[in-house]
């Protein structure tokens, strides 16, 4: 019979499974995958902050993405990381945290619904301590309860289903709109300017989107955490890392800024 602990104040996390000669190479892996988030996400508001020709509202908007990419990863690699390097018998966490945290992995994805889907968790009464993820999530934590948690899968899988559809029926519109405007007019440079930057956000958007469902749909079987931990991990390093590349340096006005950046401190005297 399993053994149930009613309620209890500190969880046990499932850290990210890594066999002993890769624990390290994985380490600095993520480490260094870690830090380039922070420092390529950290400077380009930094630059549109301090830079006085950056201060319009479009530039101002692409602030709000590397923000989104710095809170969201800092949320979630650096305990994945501690974890991996500890022994199993000190992979705790306090339930406040652990609520917490899965509270901030949520804003980061979708702030709309985030408390509305923790409070329907919170709700419910715990019987295990376990928590068969890297990192908290609602899905991780409404695991915990012996109680019924019909209402939480469908809403869960209703409210995904909805995101995910309408999402994508607006990406579809768009993109569509952006052909009909590249199919019309003979201006090469602006079609293949659109292409070069339709083609990288739509990269992005994939990864988001396929590592969003099937991190959402593989928490509904058994035999999958590893499938599961994967998509869950991409889902906040690949676009923190890509959004930088895509949204900023693609964009005229800050690289201007940043070449003329680096270009002025070539001409420092030593």
């Amino acid at each position: 019979m399993e053994n149930l602990t009613y309620n209890s104040p500190v969880l046990q996390l499932e850290a990210l499974v890594v066999s002993e000669q890769n624990l390290y190479p994985t380490f600095i892996f993520f480490f260094i995958i870690y830090v380039l988030i922070m420092v390529s996400n950290i400077g380009i508001m930094l630059l549109i902050t301090m830079e006085r020709s950056l201060h319009e509202p479009m530039y101002l908007l692409f602030c709000s993405l590397p923000f989104n990419d710095v809170f969201g990863n800092s949320v979630v690699v650096p305990r994945v990381m501690v974890d991996m390097i500890r022994p199993a018998s000190e992979h705790y966490i306090s339930y406040i945290d652990c609520v917490t945290q899965a509270f901030g992995y949520h804003l980061h994805i979708c702030a709309s619904h985030t408390i509305l889907m923790v409070g329907l968790t919170i709700r419910l009464s715990r019987c295990r301590t376990f928590i068969a993820n890297p990192f908290c999530d609602n899905a991780s934590l409404f695991k915990l309860s012996c109680e019924n948690t019909y209402i939480n899968n469908i809403y869960g899988l209703v409210y995904a289903t909805a995101v995910l559809s309408i999402s994508m029926g607006c990406i579809a519109l768009t993109y569509s709109r952006i052909a009909v405007v590249c199919l019309t007019s003979k201006n090469k440079s602006l079609n293949s300017k659109a292409l070069k930057t339709c083609s990288t956000h739509l990269a992005v958007y994939l990864i988001m989107w396929l590592s969003g469902f099937f991190m959402t749909m593989l928490h509904r079987f058994t035999g999958v955490a590893d499938y599961r931990k994967g998509a869950a991990l991409l889902l906040h390093i690949g676009p923190g890392i890509l959004n930088p590349l895509i949204y900023a340096l693609q964009c005229t006005e800050i690289r201007r800024v940043l070449l003329k950046i680096l270009h002025s401190k070539k001409l420092m005297p030593r």
